[in-house]
């Protein structure tokens, strides 16, 4: 089972930015953590991360016919991009949606995601484990397939 991680905007900044939204985690260390559910798991992922809209739309294209799901954080793009969206429409993979912290009591303009419109199931507010969990659930949606 393969599954592109994508992770948007400022994630690489894990750690340094603002620890008590996001905690003291690095990506770094959210990259070993993923690829250790992956492997208890028995998944194959490959990690992506960028700060740019038009980057992170290409990478959803380009999974088409090569991965068996999406496990997404847009980050800000969350709020913003319908081209996200539209991307993830396109490829039609069974995507999860996964926010460190919970976007639903944060400021008001942080509480709609657009990706929320497609993706299967949203975890946020479970900080690094939000992952571990919407691998769980990428790999029961791809089963029941």
């Amino acid at each position: 089972m393969k599954i592109l991680v994508i992770n948007g905007p400022n994630l690489n900044l894990l750690g340094i930015r603002e620890p008590d939204i996001y905690g003291r985690g690095t990506y770094a260390e959210l990259c070993a953590l993923i690829g250790g559910w992956a492997d208890e798991l028995e998944m194959n992922c490959e990690l992506f991360q960028s700060n740019h809209e038009g980057a992170i739309v290409d990478a959803i294209g380009q999974a088409y016919g090569v991965y068996d799901g999406i496990l997404i954080n847009p980050a800000a793009y969350t709020h913003t991009s319908i081209a996200i969206l539209d991307a993830l429409k396109a490829v039609g993979l069974p995507t999860a949606e996964v926010h460190i912290s919970d976007i639903s009591v944060r400021e008001e303009f942080r509480r709609f995601s657009y990706v929320s419109l497609y993706a299967f199931v949203t975890i946020a507010g479970k900080g690094f484990d939000g992952y571990r969990l919407g691998l769980e659930a990428l790999k029961e949606r791809i089963r029941q397939k």
